[in-house]
């Protein structure tokens, strides 16, 4: 009866909606968003109760479960009881909140549950109800599309990326776990990271010009003079982006990106048969080319439109982008290294002992194996080849290394002529010829020369070169921050880097200047996040380019242990491209059919493009096969220049790799979660976070001059 004094009042039911249907009153989001049910401490409602398990979707009749309500007014509890399925205690749902701020890589995380008193409690057992999907990228491993119960604290750090120290001992794998990273003012500490962060970087740093400089024709000094330019070039646009670019400690230097359309212009018909100067007319045509399109790059991220683009760039564009720059390299790599199997072979094994079994051995507190992976397997190899160089190993009755193949009349030194000259150690005329100081400086091989067929290359290139730089952005700053930047600050660090390539241009390097990719693998093994240790490195180089003998120490490094040591680097650039993927849903079909395709196709079709030079592969090394479409490809227009620029870029596995997977991801239906898009801050949420502006922000005084560009986040 309604007048009955132990019937509690009726609490007025809202009308449901029909499903697929936005209710009347005001948007909103649809489904609506249904509350946790909060147990009151008295004067409970079991109606109240049935009407929240409404809302919630729950439906006994058509479960094939029944379920009853009994209340107990006087002792203010009531309990639901479902058949079949366990009580569950409800406890009144506290907010979990993200952590708010890194001081030196220790996050620090906050329960509303430790600012409020606890709840008084409750016997009231309820079903909760089915979590609401959520936009969050999942954690690694989580399949990125997966439900779930609601994350614990520690489960949703992983997600974050962030590093606990208890979990390790929880059992969490420790690929799920940011690592602590170093920051310091010390001089002496700055100096310390500064040297093993370089050093791990060494092979990426000098060992380009090593590649190129011999293919152009270059000359030992000439080699030594590339080197120490790269030095100067790479400590300068260090520091400018150190100031004035993203501010993330990153080195900015020689990238791989550019090697291959470096190699292919040199080896162009018209370079093929020049005999002077030749080094210094290609050097010349790819300054021209690398300037034009380095002042492309600046107008793209400076204007904005990079900030555009990033809509459409994903990890499942940037992983096999970034593999494909690696695996380019795949014909030159141990080919050349096996011209001297008895230092290559060794080095490797080094390195990877070194890297991989050794990684945690630990000196002083140092994981000195891992860091300096590179550099002490190059140390002992070259120790070990000057060995046998002054034990006579390499010698040759009546034969000299120095005197060039061609001039080889005896037909017994001819056939050792190449062991001379990859495997002794004395055979560079680089210590010999260099000076003890010299000041690169610009336009030094010449006016550069500019050409529309290879400008159009390099224009391509550099936006390949900017989307390889946006997957180091990201991954680095999860390594040491605790939000991504803006994609205002992205386009910021984009024009800035177009602006160090227009130097790298001028001062002729013979490559643009980009972030080394490597570089996020080098802050993850040492643990080094600050900016200064990378500033006080880049001054080294840069007082280091002046020595020249530095540049002829490395330039004298027999050309097989220098491909040895490539073999180990460009493999890393393809694991590190590969592990952009965890971002996405690893299990996903649409992403995996991408990625392979993309990366089969990057290999196959280059392929097609290059068997059009096979006469020419009877002249030149095999090494330089892959290079040579540009003047001898299948698409032919009658138009030259279109026709150089469109075989060159088809016959590049990166630039194939690129327009695949950037096609495919943006075409082919799929969820956020499942493509792994990148979340980017939002500018709106700069001002309120001081930790965000103290590692983005520019300079104050640097800021004001730049507060009409707003959107590179000035």
């Amino acid at each position: 009866m309604a007048n009955d004094p132990k019937e509690p009042p009726k609490s007025p039911e809202k009308p449901e909606a029909p499903r697929g249907k936005r209710p009347r009153g005001g948007p909103g989001p649809w489904p609506p968003r249904i509350e946790p049910f909060m147990a009151p401490t008295t004067d409970l409602n079991p109606r109240d109760l049935k009407t929240w398990a409404k809302r919630t979707g729950f439906n006994p009749n058509f479960s094939g479960e029944t379920a009853s309500v009994s209340s107990d007014l006087e002792s203010g509890s009531a309990r639901w009881e479902a058949p079949r399925r366990p009580e569950i205690e409800a406890v009144p749902v506290v907010e979990r909140v993200r952590p708010e701020s890194l001081r030196d890589g220790v996050p620090e995380m906050r329960r509303l549950a430790d600012l409020a008193p606890p709840p008084p409690p409750s016997t009231l057992a309820v079903v909760e109800p089915p979590p609401e999907p959520t936009n969050k990228v999942a954690p690694i491993g989580d399949g990125g599309g997966s439900k779930g119960p609601e994350k614990t604290e520690k489960e949703e750090a992983v997600a974050l990326g962030i590093d606990l120290p208890e979990f390790a001992a929880a059992g969490i794998p420790a690929y799920t776990r940011r690592p602590l990273v170093r920051k310091t003012s010390c001089l002496a500490s700055l100096s310390f990271y500064s040297l093993q962060h370089y050093l791990s970087l060494a092979g990426s740093l000098v060992f380009v010009p090593l590649v190129l400089v011999p293919v152009m024709g270059g000359t030992d000094e000439e080699t030594a003079t590339v080197v120490s330019t790269v030095l100067l070039v790479t400590g300068i646009a260090t520091l400018l982006h150190s100031y004035l670019g993203t501010r993330l400690p990153l080195v900015q230097g020689s990238s791989f990106v550019y090697l291959a359309p470096a190699l292919a212009i040199a080896n162009s018909r018209e370079f093929r048969n020049l005999s002077e100067s030749r080094f210094k007319h290609i050097m010349k045509e790819l300054q021209g080319a690398i300037i034009v399109g380095s002042i492309f790059q600046c107008i793209f991220g400076y204007s904005g439109l990079m900030s555009l683009f990033l809509r459409f760039i994903n990890p499942v564009t940037i992983a096999p982008t970034v593999a494909a720059v690696g695996l380019a390299f795949f014909g030159y790599a141990f080919p050349q290294a096996g011209t001297c199997i008895e230092l290559s072979i060794p080095q490797l094994v080094l390195i990877i002992v070194f890297t991989l079994y050794l990684r945690r051995v630990s000196i002083y507190g140092h994981r000195i194996f891992q860091v300096y992976a590179v550099p002490l397997g190059v140390a002992i190899t070259w120790v070990y080849a000057s060995l046998l160089t002054a034990s006579g190993a390499y010698n040759f009755k009546g034969c000299d290394p120095n005197i060039p193949t061609s001039n080889i009349l005896y037909e017994a030194c001819r056939k050792h002529a190449i062991i001379m000259k990859h495997c002794r150690t004395d055979v560079s005329d680089a210590w010999r010829t260099s000076a003890w100081f010299r000041i690169p400086y610009p336009f030094q091989w010449g006016l550069p020369t500019f050409r529309l067929r290879t400008c159009m290359i390099m224009v391509v290139v550099s936006v390949i070169a900017s989307v390889d730089s946006v997957g180091s952005y990201h991954a680095s700053s999860l390594l040491i921050n605790s939000s991504a930047p803006t994609p205002g600050i992205v386009g910021r660090g984009i024009g800035l880097e177009g602006c160090t390539s227009i130097l790298a241009g001028m001062w002729g390097t013979g490559t643009g200047s980009t972030t080394l990719t490597e570089n996020v693998h080098t802050i993850g093994i040492t643990k080094m996040g600050s900016r200064k240790a990378v500033e006080v490195g880049a001054v080294v180089l840069i007082v280091c380019s002046f020595m020249g003998k530095v540049g002829a120490v490395i330039a004298s490094i027999p050309l097989a242990m220098a491909a040895s040591v490539l073999c180990f680097m460009w493999a890393m650039v393809v694991a590190l491209g590969l592990s952009t993927l965890r971002y996405t849903d690893g299990g996903s079909s649409r992403n995996v059919l991408i990625v392979g395709l993309s990366l089969f196709l990057s290999v196959s079709v280059p392929a097609y493009f290059q068997q059009y030079g096979a006469t020419i592969n009877l002249i030149l090394p095999s090494y330089i096969s892959p290079y040579v479409a540009l003047s001898d490809g299948p698409i032919h227009t009658g138009n030259k220049d279109f026709d150089f620029a469109v075989n060159g870029l088809l016959s590049l596995h990166m630039v194939v790799a690129f327009l695949v997977a950037f096609i495919l991801d943006n075409t082919v239906p799929g969820s956020k979660q499942e493509r792994g898009v990148y979340i980017w801050s939002r500018a709106s949420e700069v001002a309120n976070d001081p930790n965000f502006v103290s590692e983005y922000a520019l300079p104050s005084k640097i800021a004001r001059c730049f507060r009409w560009v707003k959107w590179v986040g000035a």
